[in-house]
């Protein structure tokens, strides 16, 4: 068995982790600061497009497309680690144009969709031009269940009429949002996974009304934002239906595989940026006589917090590996058990950083509130715990059923 990056992806590994060390980190908080003044909480900072200017120009762009007609072509398993990287910074994704929604809604398009759907929004999309929102999830439903989706998108002539009230909509509320891929039923009567499609809605097509950004832990993750959008007798070409009426769940399961192993990977970025704060704090923090690193049982913290990353990290490139070797489908357990593992951990080890750091780990002079609000969520997003926890058994116990 190989442990070693490839001579590709290692080099890789190290110019996106200068990259990101000498020119994203310190660019932080000029772009939190544009953020922050009156009047330009949604727009898009000069840094941000001055980085992008930067990566695209170095080369170190697309990389998160296995297609090299997109991009230089790394494999899952080589794109991996690099999605680690950019799990330190909560921009440095969208530097290298590697960003959620926008990276599953590319790889949609550039596997399912059609030449005029991939010459109208995809090529934008990869030249990072425009920014895209997912629309799945519902506010009256409960989304960990897919097929209780309501939303509908019915066929009239050559026409799809779509109708559904979506939220948590990530990037609705980025000024460069310029389209959702829409998901909803288009035959109530087929096979429950057959039922729904995937249609292309332009952001500023009749009947589509952003209602509000949903804050989460009271930020609104701005310029991005998660919204909650109303989609009213929205009329749009039937050609914008991506690969014809029924396969949205055969998409969305294409889509969110490598998504996953992304989030999971941008996660150990972060428990490795807490798990620094920590130890730093620890060592430079003296209390009753002694660091804080030497109190208590503060040393099995940063002990076991090492090994549940190394362990995490591990499961995941195997779980990349099988998706390069086997495909998506084969590695269904192995995406869930990722994907329960990985946001935990990164939860539990910045909780203990934010208790290292006192006072100062509730404040927003370090990062921890942040990354804490992130590691949570990302126990719901792409499917909670529960139900990964349920598909892994499922298939464990698949082994021993005659």
């Amino acid at each position: 068995m190989e442990f070693d990056h490839s001579p590709r992806a290692a080099e890789y590994i190290q110019r996106v982790r200068e990259f990101i060390h000498e020119r994203i980190l310190p660019a932080e908080q000029e772009y939190y600061a544009h953020l922050a003044e009156p009047g330009r909480t949604w727009t898009q900072p000069p840094v941000m497009e001055a980085l992008k200017a930067e990566a695209k120009r170095e080369g170190l762009w697309n990389l998160f497309l296995p297609e090299e007609e997109y991009g230089p072509g790394l494999s899952t398993l080589e794109y991996a680690p690099l999605a680690e990287e950019m799990g330190w910074s909560f921009i440095a994704p969208e530097v290298f144009n590697c960003n959620a929604p926008d990276t599953g809604n590319m790889e949609v398009l550039a596997r399912y969709g059609s030449h005029e759907q991939q010459e109208t929004w995809l090529k934008p999309l990869l030249a990072g031009e425009i920014r895209s929102a997912f629309a799945m999830t519902e506010r009256d439903v409960a989304s960990s269940d897919a097929t209780n989706m309501q939303a509908t998108i019915e066929l009239d002539g050559e026409e799809a009429v779509v109708n559904g009230r979506k939220w948590w909509t990530s990037n609705a509320g980025h000024p460069r949002c310029e389209f959702f891929i829409f998901m909803g039923v288009t035959d109530s009567g087929a096979d429950r996974h057959q039922r729904h499609s995937m249609v292309i809605v332009p952001r500023n097509t009749p009947g589509v009304n952003v209602k509000r950004m949903l804050p989460v832990f009271g930020q609104l993750d701005e310029p991005y934002g998660h919204g909650e959008v109303h989609f009213e007798n929205v009329r749009v070409p039937k050609s914008n239906i991506i690969a014809g009426p029924g396969r949205g769940f055969e998409i969305a399961q294409g889509r969110l595989g490598p998504g996953r192993i992304h989030h999971c990977m941008r996660a150990i970025g972060a428990a490795e940026r807490a798990l620094k704060l920590l130890c730093e704090r620890s060592l430079s923090r003296v209390a009753f006589g002694k660091p804080l690193a030497k109190l208590g049982g503060n040393a099995d913290i940063i002990a076991n917090a090492r090994m549940d990353i190394e362990m995490a990290r591990l499961l995941t490139l195997q779980a990349a590996y099988k998706i390069d070797k086997y495909g998506v489908f084969a590695a269904m357990s192995e995406i869930s058990q990722i994907k329960v593992v990985a946001p935990s951990l990164c939860q539990r080890i910045v909780d203990q950083a934010i208790q290292m750091h006192g006072g100062a780990g509730v404040s927003d002079d370090f990062p921890l509130t942040a990354l804490f609000g992130y590691a949570r969520v990302l126990r719901l997003a792409d499917g909670p715990d529960e139900v990964h926890r349920a598909l892994i058994a499922k298939y464990e116990l698949k082994k021993y059923q005659q």
